[in-house]
């Protein structure tokens, strides 16, 4: 009999469910979005009440449309929107303020005083991280110090907080787990990567309880068992970790070496550097990977803000196009943004510049620019912002021959041969696309024994097309010379 794994991702825009079978090949899918609250400017909130009504109701819905025995639903794997911070009251489950997302900026000065305290080299050190609002730690300590009482009820141990797929496992589990991954661990500036514990000095400068914090587990490991009324049967939660890290998992990327690219809401690049934590000199971040049986993978990444969060602002902001998908055809006929380019720089720029007070322009309008320049420039400010990642990557000695990429925005053939135009390297597609959602049922899978080990998920990547650059390497070069010029405006 087929048994099958929920893969429960938790994004930035919206909650999805995807049911795999046995073999990772998808069942069924259920997504639904929800609201994304923006009270000031570079702040960036969710309710977490719905948060999880839509993750519920995802799960429920992708189990009916899969039209499965809940019996032969052998695992739950969770994947979530990493350093989005939660802190709810332990007795009633309930959130005491809105959740501070990963693009909010808010605390940008509070890490801007740290730096010139000179804590930024322990922060690196010991975390990886730089020290930049991004990260869970300063968003805990703001709310911490700016709601009412939470300070005490946090001295008291009436608080937890957690990252997303804490707060996820603890409604499944009916408050009974609190529990994180080391991956999304990692992201709080609150873990020492090296010694895989919370660490006292990172606390005690960010004036955070220890009793605030969740247990950190393996990325595969017994998590807990969801109440049984929530979805029919009492399922084990057997696989957790942030998006960017299951999806060099369901990627394959198990040795070291081999780099995925994410496009979702933003752009991750992960590169998988075995058991070593390789440390950057060009503003990449140092984390883990993923964590199985006590042993650690660690990883150098680069992280973009804004990729599909820019054509979510094309149709519901600018209201340019319709659909996300009328891009393509817009791009296609357009071929070039002819010397337009669009910073997204909405809530700051990632690395390698890590400037949390940049802010987005459209620069290079001539009369002739017209709506499909700006949609065009909008795609290949993604392919530019990809090429700054890999340029910091070299500047760290790391040549990269080939990408695997994945995310909703690569689906767009246009987009995925624009990325091997702009870097001038092959750009793999897998067919299956979802790898974040794969990654968490791999890592489920691996955990209950659908899956028997990393050489059978490995063996399981299948190439659907490869994309080989098409242009020049000069025109390539001009055309990101330009995309240079136009961040350099924008800086802060």
């Amino acid at each position: 009999m087929a048994r099958y794994i929920i893969a429960i991702d938790q994004g930035t825009t919206s909650s999805r469910a995807i049911v795999f079978d046995d073999s990772g090949k998808i069942v069924t899918v259920a997504q639904e979005e929800f609201t994304q609250f923006f009270p000031a400017d570079g702040w960036v909130e969710h309710d977490p009440e719905e948060i999880w009504s839509s993750t519920l109701a995802t799960t429920r819905d992708a189990i009916a449309k899969a039209n499965i025995n809940i019996a032969d639903v052998a695992a739950i794997g969770i994947t979530n929107q990493r350093e989005t911070t939660i802190v709810w009251d332990r007795t009633t489950g309930e959130p005491i303020h809105r959740a501070i997302v990963w693009q909010d900026r808010r605390t940008a000065n509070y890490c801007e005083k740290l730096k010139a305290e000179g804590f930024e080299s322990t922060v690196k050190a010991k975390t990886g991280l730089l020290l930049d609002p991004y990260f869970s730690g300063t968003k805990l300590k703001w709310i911490l110090d700016e709601v009412p009482g939470a300070r005490e009820k946090a001295a008291a141990g009436e608080l937890a907080f957690g990252t997303v797929d804490s707060f996820l496992l603890w409604r499944l589990t009916g408050g009974k787990v609190h529990r994180t991954d080391a991956t999304n661990a990692s992201r709080t500036l609150l873990f020492n990567i090296h010694t895989q514990m919370w660490d006292e000095e990172l606390l005690d400068k960010l004036d955070i309880p220890s009793s605030l914090l969740p247990q950190v587990m393996d990325s595969s490991a017994d998590f807990g068992i969801t109440e049984r009324e929530l979805l029919g049967a009492a399922i084990p939660v057997a696989g957790m970790a942030g998006d960017q890290h299951c999806a060099l998992f369901g990627q394959g990327c198990f040795d070291p070496g081999m780099l995925k690219s994410t496009y979702g809401t933003g752009c991750f690049a992960v590169l998988n550097t075995g058991d070593e934590a390789v440390m950057s000199e060009n503003k990449l971040l140092t984390t883990v990977g993923y964590r199985l049986n006590g042993e650690v993978t660690y990883a150098l990444e680069g992280s973009i803000f804004i990729a599909g969060a820019a054509v979510q602002w094309l149709r519901d902001g600018l209201k340019l196009v319709t659909h996300a998908a009328e891009t393509e055809a817009v791009a296609e006929a357009t071929g070039d943004a002819g010397g337009v380019y669009l910073v997204p720089a909405f809530t700051g720029l990632g690395a390698p510049y890590w400037d949390a007070d940049a802010r987005g322009a459209i620069i290079g309008l001539t009369r002739d620019s017209g709506i499909n320049e700006i949609i065009t420039a909008t795609l290949q400010s993604v392919c530019y912002q990809t090429r700054d990642l890999l340029n910091a990557m070299a500047n760290d000695g790391i040549e990269t021959t080939v990408l695997r990429v994945d995310g909703g925005m690569v689906a767009n053939n246009w987009v995925a041969q624009c990325l091997a135009d702009t870097l001038q390297i092959p750009v793999d597609r897998p067919e299956i696309t979802e790898t974040t959602a794969l990654g968490a049922c791999y890592l489920a899978g691996l955990q209950v024994g659908v899956f028997a080990s990393l050489d059978d998920l490995r063996d399981k990547w299948r190439l659907e097309r490869e994309f080989q650059p098409g242009i020049e390497p000069t025109v390539a070069d001009k055309r990101y010379q330009g995309w240079q010029a136009a961040v350099a405006r924008v800086r802060s």
